[in-house]
């Protein structure tokens, strides 16, 4: 029998290869998966600019308690396809290599789990095809949020921090520097891969709390990292990320280079009309878990009401806080995981389907 490790794992759907990381409990060999459902799936969905490899904590306590744990590589990232075009990188394509990835191992749902622009695709995955979403839960970005587009998140920013008049768009204007200077943006980024991870990549900061974010303000001082041509060479944050997690991302994003992550940033037009297609005009009824940063200051949902109409949208959503920044899965791993068990063991969802 299979002992249970982290394997590295391929598939081709369609012209277009999905890399995944898989878990799975032991003595669950592959001989044994008569079929994709023989053991309840859990998917994790990274976001920018991560790989599978961010929910390297998460993994081995899903698959510990009987699940089928994935992990898998989004377009742009790692082993997946890359693509040359920005239009490639749209919500609704990542949503269709997810459902792809499901019907080429035969799994007919799945409980999906997203972090930064991994949520806004599980949201979709839920309001687009909820027939395989089991239940759902997301890391930071709340649900009838970023996947509405730019213009709607802009709409709920926090105001008493960010006067209109002086921050239109709020924490969200680093977001109107890559549609306006999209080579400057990924230039900066490319230009040294591992500076741009260490610089990216810190812990929460309670004394941030209330004060505006560096993201408010990267058009208005020429760019990110202050204008400079490349990210400055900061310490690494070992609360977040090791040397050995550096060396893995700084390779990979210098190998592939940021265009398709930062792709992502501009389609948001596209991915506003996807989600007026959601099925029963985007109202979520399966289980919903939400987790919000206390100290992540762009994705802030806790004082501000950016989470309000994920509220009104989901009729079985439950909520908690995470004393932490963005990379939450990274930074309070047993937090987010006892928050993720104890969410699937009270509604009922440990349970094979």
């Amino acid at each position: 029998m299979e002992s249970m490790a982290m394997h590295q794992r391929e598939i081709e759907r369609a012209g277009h290869r999905i890399s995944y990381l898989e878990m799975r409990p032991e003595g669950a060999d592959q001989a044994s998966l008569k079929s994709g459902d023989a053991l309840p799936t859990i998917v994790f969905v990274h976001g920018w600019p991560e790989r599978g490899y961010s929910w390297r904590h998460q993994l081995p306590v899903l698959a510990g308690l009987g699940f089928r744990a994935l992990a898998p590589d989004l377009r742009g990232y790692g082993n997946s396809t890359v693509y040359s075009e920005k239009h490639a990188y749209t919500l609704e394509k990542m949503v269709g290599d997810m459902i792809g990835l499901l019907d080429a191992l035969g799994i007919s749902e799945a409980i999906w789990v997203g972090h930064d622009w991994g949520g806004p695709i599980v949201w979709s995955i839920a309001s687009h095809h909820p027939d395989r979403c089991r239940a759902v839960a997301s890391l930071c970005v709340p649900y009838f949020h970023l996947e509405r587009g730019l213009d709607h998140v802009i709409d709920l920013v926090d105001r008493s921090v960010y006067p209109e008049a002086q921050f239109p768009a709020g924490q969200w204007d680093y977001q109107r520097f890559y549609e306006e200077s999209f080579e400057a943006a990924t230039a900066a980024f490319d230009a040294n891969p591992r500076a741009t991870i260490k610089a990216l990549f810190r812990k929460g900061d309670p004394a941030g709390m209330g004060q505006i974010a560096g993201t408010a303000e990267v058009r208005r001082h020429g760019g990110w990292f202050g204008g400079l041509p490349e990210a400055p060479d900061l310490p690494i944050d070992t609360d977040v990320i090791s040397e050995a997690d550096l060396d893995f991302y700084a390779e990979d994003l210098a190998k592939h280079g940021f265009f398709g992550p930062d792709s992502f940033y501009v389609n948001h037009s596209a991915n506003a009309e996807y989600a007026l297609r959601a099925v029963n005009d985007g109202k979520l009824s399966m289980p919903a878990l939400f987790l919000a940063g206390r100290y992540d200051f762009v994705c802030e949902t806790v004082t501000s009401g950016a989470a309000g109409p994920m509220r009104t949208m989901c009729s079985d959503l439950e909520e908690q806080v995470i004393d932490s920044g963005h990379w939450m899965a990274q930074e309070r791993p047993i937090e987010v995981n006892q928050a993720l068990v104890s969410w699937l063991l009270r509604r009922q969802l440990m349970t094979s389907f």
